[in-house]
């Protein structure tokens, strides 16, 4: 036992330097780090292509403004989002129908991270950012999805018109 201890202490000790030197660096997130996956409701977008930029508040009344859109498809968007509440909120896109099985899972497993590029957590007083390609008509939802935030109504429509 004492073997085993102390190669788990050698472990920890031998990796220590590059823990440290680690920090607090964020992962994900980055540019370079956007998964591009096409969704029924488009596909990440590339900030530069962004000729749009929406700007949402979020509060603790649990509703968006805007919560209606209108985009043209083939546009990228940059959804700049306020938290104008005392509660952390976030802003996801996608359909009616995975919107609310997602909402449904996060009741059942509240702290599940996120890391998806059509979605962002947004603390008290802080702004978040998606950057969004339409690139298929139809009409889309965003929500809250944090337990009990979509419930009370915290969602929009964005629709989006074939070119």
């Amino acid at each position: 036992m004492t073997y085993i201890l102390g190669m788990l202490f050698a472990g920890f000790v031998g990796n220590l330097p590059a823990a440290i030197a680690h920090g607090t660096e964020v992962h994900g997130g980055t540019p370079a780090g956007v998964r591009k996956e096409q969704t029924a409701w488009g596909i990440a977008g590339d900030a530069a292509a962004a000729r749009r930029t929406v700007e949402v508040r979020m509060s603790d009344n649990m509703r968006f403004d805007p919560d209606d859109l209108e985009v043209r498809q083939g546009d990228t968007v940059r959804f700049l989002l306020h938290n104008h509440g005392g509660a952390m909120h976030e802003f996801v896109i996608g359909t009616k129908k995975e919107l609310a099985e997602h909402a449904a899972l996060m009741k059942k497993f509240p702290n599940m991270e996120h890391d998806e590029p059509y979605m962002a957590h947004v603390a008290p007083g802080k702004t978040g950012e998606v950057v969004w390609t339409f690139n298929r008509a139809g009409v889309f939802d965003f929500a809250c999805l944090l337990p009990g935030h979509f419930d009370a109504g915290m969602a929009g429509r964005i629709r989006v018109v074939a070119r």
